[in-house]
């Protein structure tokens, strides 16, 4: 689909970049030539995920320990990669998300999802966009919304909050760094299959079957699909896309907002109790 050098020269890090749609798009972005980074919380998944993309595509993958709601490890880790030369490329994944309701969730799960996915986006942004514009580099960063981030959704309220406001990011900043060569995009996926996430949103197979309903093509979307979209936007070939955020759902979207409204109707009271958030660990 893409020539294999498309990415060639360019030096991109990926925020949770060790599991999921970042791990998929991690080896994408290698096989076009890319030298990737990749962070997240757990050492050992970034470890393994480095060791494995490394042997299947013989590309140069780095990887970071860092969780971006600290500020202060945010600019360590850029600054370390920075003394290496500049990013090309920043694509803000790391996110954070359970199915729950929302009179039964603590201030501490709210903080934690904005904390990842709105702070932990702006926090990056910011450390390679003030580098960025100091040294008159151009740049892309590539954002991962989702389809509810104008309409809402029951059952996701600190995701839908913090999704918003990062897809506000994406469009403010076009505008306000556009003129300087930095270009700001989003997808807004629908239900990607990835492992771990995708099992707790939907915890009984027959709720998979009602998701599928919902779509238009009658089915979920790849991580292979996401990983492709995401090499054409953050490519040279997408140059005068700017401020967009690209809706990938089949239409499901289309059809039917809200994605997980209808899901968390399915569920028991045995179930709701089994899916209760965790209390989050506090940034290190």
């Amino acid at each position: 689909m893409f020539q294999t050098d498309l990415l060639r020269n360019k030096r991109i890090l990926i925020t949770g970049g060790g599991t999921g749609l970042g791990k998929a798009t991690a080896q994408r972005f290698l096989e076009l030539g890319a030298e990737v980074y990749i962070c997240g919380r757990r050492e050992e998944v970034l470890t393994a995920t480095t060791q494995e993309l490394s042997k299947r595509t013989g590309g140069k993958i780095h990887p970071r320990r860092c969780d971006v709601r600290d500020a202060a490890a945010v600019e360590e880790m850029i600054g370390a990669i920075w003394a290496d030369g500049p990013l090309d490329v920043l694509m803000n994944n790391a996110a954070g998300n359970f199915l729950a309701r929302t009179e039964e969730l603590s201030l501490g799960a709210f903080q934690s999802v904005l904390g990842i996915v709105l702070m932990g986006t702006l926090h990056t942004t910011l450390a390679c966009g003030r580098r960025w514009l100091q040294a008159g580099h151009h740049a892309v960063v590539l954002n991962v919304t989702t389809t509810y981030t104008e309409t809402g959704s029951a059952y996701v309220v600190p995701s839908a909050i913090s999704k918003a406001g990062v897809q506000a990011l994406t469009r403010s900043l076009a505008v306000e760094w556009g003129n300087r060569e930095i270009r700001m995009n989003a997808i807004a996926p629908g239900p990607i299959p990835t492992e771990g996430a995708f099992s707790r949103l939907l915890p009984r197979p027959e709720l998979e079957q009602l998701a599928k309903q919902k779509n238009p093509l009658g089915r979920f979307g790849t991580v292979e699909e996401f990983a492709n979209l995401a090499a054409f936007l953050v490519s040279d070939g997408s140059g005068y896309i700017n401020g967009e955020v690209v809706t990938m759902d089949g239409g499901e979207w289309l059809q039917g907002a809200g994605e997980f409204t209808e899901l968390g109707r399915q569920l028991t009271e045995k179930e709701w109790q089994m899916m209760k958030p965790k209390k989050p660990a506090p940034p290190k």
